[in-house]
């Protein structure tokens, strides 16, 4: 089983709300920027003041992108370690 492209970014959606706390800033993923490499969809997402204005000042740091394994479906959130994966 493949997820397809629209598949994997719902539940990299539903994960980054499940993730979000309360007092987190509105979050969203940032679609112009999703890829897909070595069997995943890397899903990165920030604030959604910053996707709106690119401005580097309201960007969030630490946002690791939201991996979604495209066989299994499983998402999850990268780790630093994980950087070469998106690092293009």
């Amino acid at each position: 089983m493949t997820l397809s492209r629209s598949e994997a970014l719902k539940s990299a959606e539903e994960l980054l709300v499940s993730e979000t706390g309360p007092y987190d800033p509105n979050l969203k993923i940032d679609y112009d920027l999703v890829m897909e490499r070595d069997g995943l969809l890397i899903v990165p997402y920030n604030s959604e003041e910053y996707l709106e204005t690119r401005d580097s000042y309201v960007m969030l740091l630490d946002c690791w992108p939201i991996l979604v394994n495209l066989a299994t479906g499983h998402a999850r959130m990268g780790k630093i370690e994980e950087r070469e994966l998106w690092r293009d």
